[in-house]
């Protein structure tokens, strides 16, 4: 089997820790020149929006020349541009470096912070801000958490060990504990291992779950309790979507502050950071597939609902 040739690389540096976009000119088309392209392409950019970029010379090809409008088009060429970002409200709180070498970094995530670009969160996310802060552009994450939930996520310095990293998690090497404060249910049985099937479909927000052969397993353990609120310790065996949000909420004690489980709510305002979800990446462990060290990692984060649930929710304490 013939290995795929690997991309050029980018002619364009990063832009506040943000990756230019490559597009590879597909083999087919009726497209004459590559603007034709990229404006039938970028539909979402808006009008005008690509026949600016191509005036201004935003558009670079593999030798980081600009590619003039009347450019003709070839299938298989590389092309990249800055994207114009989203208007994103800042998230005002930072993110902790917990460990740091020249192959990896471990931050500790607040809230409301994505871990890398998706969708409308592209400069306000974890990735971006390390890549900016520390200098370097090379950073990748090895995993991903919530936007939602706060803690610990694993990043690579060099690109070329990226897989190693990425396979501890494919392979469950990794050890991960989280915390989460959910209602407090004297007639639960704890501890105990949840087992089910959950599915994720695509534009879908919330999973569910599905009658089948399980994918998805989680020890629960109630770590206390008080004032009708459960501080609950989960282990996952597996990683699936909202996995601890789905399992919680399938046991009668949804986690506080949780808009999709049990039922989706109205999103909130862009900037409300209030009542955030409390579920907490709290430990990772793992053996270094590079170095050889086994590593143990803490967040140093509480979940408000916990340490003070009127503060957590404007409103006095729930009752018992």
């Amino acid at each position: 089997m013939r290995r795929r040739t690997p991309p050029p690389p980018a002619p364009l540096p990063q832009r506040d820790g943000v990756d230019p976009v490559r597009v590879r000119l597909p083999v087919g088309g009726a497209w004459a020149t590559v603007r034709e392209h990229l404006v039938e392409r970028l539909t979402g950019a808006g009008p005008g929006t690509v026949e600016s970029m191509f005036a201004a010379g935003q558009v670079i090809d593999a030798d980081g020349r600009a590619v003039p409008p009347d450019a003709p088009y070839r299938p298989g060429m590389y092309v990249w541009f800055h994207r114009e970002l989203p208007a994103e409200v800042p998230v005002p709180f930072p993110v902790e470096v917990v460990y740091r070498d020249e192959h990896i970094v471990v931050a500790d995530k607040p809230h409301f912070l994505a871990t890398t670009p998706r969708g409308s969160h592209v400069a306000q996310t974890a990735l971006a801000r390390l890549r900016h802060e520390l200098g370097l552009p090379t950073l990748t994450a090895a995993h991903r958490l919530d936007r939602l939930t706060a803690g610990l996520v694993l990043f690579t310095v060099r690109p070329g060990e990226r897989g190693a990293y990425q396979t501890l998690f494919r392979d469950r090497r990794v050890g991960k504990e989280y915390e989460a404060v959910a209602p407090y249910d004297p007639s639960l049985t704890l501890p105990r291992t949840v087992r089910s099937r959950i599915v994720k479909e695509r534009g879908v927000p919330a999973a569910r779950e599905v009658p089948g052969e399980p994918n998805a397993e989680t020890r629960v353990e109630l770590a206390g309790h008080r004032g009708g609120l459960g501080r609950y310790r989960l282990l996952p065996a597996t990683g699936q979507t909202h996995q601890l949000r789905v399992h919680l909420a399938a046991l009668g004690v949804p986690i506080l502050g949780d808009p999709l489980y049990p039922e989706v709510t109205a999103p909130v305002p862009a900037g409300d950071f209030r009542r955030p979800l409390q579920l907490l990446a709290r430990r990772l462990e793992f053996t270094d597939p590079v170095t050889g060290t086994h590593h143990t990692f803490t967040s140093g984060r509480e979940l408000s609902a916990w340490t003070s649930y009127t503060d957590w929710s404007g409103e006095s304490g729930p009752r018992g």
